[in-house]
């Protein structure tokens, strides 16, 4: 487990970056979860990720269209927000099961709306919000997701204010 302090938004959109770069080069599929409050930062996150990789444009949070998707660095990103999802089987008719095959990266905000659903998480990020900053926990769900939080505890500094 990786334990951060994120002293802005910067710092939460470098953690994607970060997380992009780990898992650039690592065949699919995988799945990241980014859990926490609102205004936590899981769709800053998710930016920092999907621009890494190459987009240029705007980010938007997925809220209204439950999915983004990006095809960069010859991969498919699928950025995810679930929080308007009514009920875990509403998946279903959305094509859930097809975001899991070929080499995509997923990046799922309120995964517990499809709790359940969906097979383990490769990474998990709890975000929260502490004080004027943010904080993030990473931890590994999968062999291949630890190997990756692990190599990241070796490449990003601890101190506090650092990130």
């Amino acid at each position: 487990m990786l334990t951060l302090a994120l002293k802005d938004a910067v710092a939460t959109e470098a953690l994607g970056a970060s997380l992009a770069e780990a898992l650039q080069a690592k065949p699919g599929p995988w799945l990241i979860t980014l859990d926490g409050p609102l205004g936590a930062g899981k769709t800053t996150l998710a930016r920092g990720f999907i621009r890494a990789l190459g987009h240029q444009g705007r980010v938007p949070s997925p809220t209204y269209t439950l999915v983004e998707p990006y095809e960069l660095a010859g991969r498919t990103i699928l950025h995810l927000d679930l929080y308007r999802l009514g009920d875990a089987a509403e998946l279903e008719y959305l094509g859930f099961r097809d975001v899991f095959e070929g080499d995509a990266l997923v990046l799922m905000e309120w995964p517990q709306r499809a709790a359940g659903k969906m097979p383990a998480a490769d990474i998990q990020v709890q975000l929260g919000l502490d004080g004027a900053g943010r904080s993030a926990r990473l931890s590994g769900g999968t062999e291949q997701g630890e190997a990756v939080v692990s190599g990241l505890f070796r490449r990003v500094p601890r101190a506090p204010d650092s990130i």
